[in-house]
């Protein structure tokens, strides 16, 4: 069951990177910059590395490479989105769809801040059960050898 839900997980990262990549940055951007968050420089710098970020931690997780630090690397990502969608939603800002896959799904923010919560409670439990996180990874492959 931990391995579904580790590849679960990193699924996500994946699906939420790839209509980011796909399309120029500056599409991300905009929804970035929706947040009224940063200052411009690091939502220039968010826009671009982000999605980055998503891909190789959500590749990580679906191969079980290195398995408990991609799974920090998804605690953070997701701590991350949660207070950043908390943040806008007590704010009250205009926001149609949170960003979170691109220009290629929309979805509500109040729904993306549920899903992100429990996204993060799974990964607390992937985190503190490591060795159940381990079966059809490769992280069990190499350290058979």
């Amino acid at each position: 069951m931990f391995c579904t839900l580790r590849i679960l997980i990193g699924s996500i990262f994946i699906a939420s990177s790839v209509g980011k990549l796909l399309a120029p940055y500056q599409n991300f951007l905009y929804m970035v910059q929706a947040y009224e968050l940063l200052p411009s420089w690091a939502e220039v710098l968010v826009a671009q590395v982000l999605p980055w970020m998503e891909i190789m931690i959500g590749v990580f997780l679906v191969a079980g490479l290195w398995t408990s630090w991609a799974l920090r690397g998804a605690v953070l990502l997701f701590g991350i989105f949660v207070v950043v969608l908390g943040q806008a939603l007590l704010r009250g800002l205009p926001l149609e769809s949170c960003g979170c896959f691109g220009a290629g799904l929309h979805l509500k923010p109040q729904t993306v801040l549920i899903l992100d919560s429990l996204s993060l409670i799974i990964t607390f439990l992937l985190l503190r059960n490591p060795a159940s996180t381990q079966r059809f990874s490769l992280d069990s492959y190499f350290n058979k050898s």
